[in-house]
């Protein structure tokens, strides 16, 4: 497979691969189909295995070693889709424990295996011989749809500072949430960008939820589950809000029923990659018993909540309420990415008594910490202000910065009176 370099865009996880693949065997490669995992591996590799490939998987069943390309020259291999030979795994471990060589082999895969096919056919965890990596969708920064003026480390250092970027039309900003993140969906025209989210959705309900042969599932069941799912988008909301969603029942034992067919559906999403949980933070809080630990639901890609929905840019423009959690979606996406290639994590938090919420807590790989609120429109830049004063003061170690991300803002603001940062998510990057 030619990579067309013209097309291709930078992507912010190839830092991380290269210092993988100078300490590991092997890298693995993780995340939701078409975000770009088999691109951004050809960059880095010099020779490559498609396992979608009919008559290589069935050659690969037989000797699973027969794939393998045994010139050092051409290292790293690429092993496209490995799941679906689940044997590979191992195989490749043991080429990596006859020789010191780092940089082997980039293996790639779009659906985590379930427990019992790893029980049957993964032996070795691979720790020490394969490195593993997530992949996501592309940021605002990796498409070029953020200027990159407003850098995270430069707000850690306190070296950021005021600067202008331009306005976006609050049209543009909904056509980038249902446009998500997908590298397929860059070029294409505006008219269009819904359809590949779309039949992402339609692959899910056709193909992807069945693909053990063993276990069937209810395509309705799984339509309704996503569409709860995407009505609840950046919400902390709990399995029992969503089996009210989707089923009704009569007594104990069809509840019984209704919460194991969600957890099983959940699981199918969590191992193609489409779900994202925003774990909870609660360090350092004056008090801890009233800390949530819930955590907030995402879709991998704010498109696809769209997707279930029907959503367009038009529709979004006449459903603010809506625009704003998707809005939110899209900018803790960008953050998830950002504070991976940060090594860092990403969190949310809430007082369940005061019920006082912080969209969205930065941890650094120092154990420092920000605070940001997420805020569609400038004309909620006070309210979030007051917001963040109030986390930080009942903080006892306090955020080492706090921010506003907003939709609509033609600057990169620190603000003189409280020092928070007003951002336009249109300037982020790491």
């Amino acid at each position: 497979m030619a990579l067309n370099n013209k097309e291709y865009r930078k992507r912010l996880i190839e830092k991380k691969l290269e210092e993988y693949l100078s300490v590991f065997g092997a890298v693995s490669i993780e995340g939701p189909k078409w975000c770009g995992k088999t691109w951004t591996s050809l960059k880095h590799c010099k020779s490559e295995v498609y396992m979608d490939d009919y008559d290589v998987r069935e050659m690969a069943k037989i000797d699973v070693r027969s794939i393998f390309n045994n010139d050092f020259k051409k290292k790293p291999q690429l092993i496209d889709e490995w799941h679906l030979v689940p044997t590979i795994w191992d195989a490749v471990r043991r080429e990596c424990d006859k020789t010191s060589e780092k940089g082997m082999f980039i293996i790639t895969g779009s659906t985590t295996l379930p427990s019992k096919i790893i029980k049957e056919k993964v032996h070795h965890s691979g720790v020490g011989r394969i490195g593993r990596l997530n992949m996501y969708t592309m940021s605002l920064y990796e498409s070029g749809d953020s200027s990159g003026k407003a850098s995270l480390t430069k707000m850690l250092s306190n070296t950021q500072g005021t600067i202008n970027n331009g306005n976006i039309e609050i049209l543009q900003l909904a056509k980038l949430v249902i446009r998500g993140g997908w590298p397929a969906n860059i070029n294409v025209s505006e008219d269009k960008i819904g359809l590949i989210p779309k039949s992402y959705i339609d692959s899910i309900l056709n193909i992807d939820m069945n693909e053990e042969i063993e276990k069937r599932r209810d395509k309705n069941k799984m339509k309704m589950l996503l569409k709860s799912l995407a009505r609840n988008e950046s919400s902390i909301v709990g399995n029992k809000t969503i089996i009210k969603d989707i089923e009704e029942y009569e007594n104990s034992k069809e509840l019984l029923s209704s919460r194991d067919t969600v957890i099983d559906y959940l699981d199918v999403l969590d191992r193609l990659h489409l779900i994202e949980n925003q774990e909870a933070y609660g360090e350092n809080y004056r008090s801890p018993n009233r800390v949530g630990k819930s955590p907030k639901r995402h879709f991998t890609d704010p498109s696809l909540a769209c997707a279930c929905l029907g959503l367009t840019p038009e529709k979004l423009l006449k459903d603010l309420n809506t625009f704003g959690f998707m809005f939110e979606s899209l900018v803790e996406r960008d953050l998830r990415i950002y504070m991976d290639y940060l090594d860092g994590h990403l969190y949310h938090f809430r007082d369940n008594v005061t019920r006082l919420e912080v969209d969205s807590i930065l941890e650094f790989s120092d154990g420092e910490y920000a605070a940001v609120e997420i805020k569609l429109g400038y004309n909620q830049v006070e309210e979030a202000k007051r917001n963040l004063l109030n986390f930080s003061n009942n903080m006892l170690k306090k955020p080492l910065f706090m921010c506003i991300i907003v939709g609509k803002c033609p600057a990169v603001i620190k603000d003189k009176e409280t020092g928070i940062y007003i951002i336009p998510i249109t300037a982020l990057k790491p």
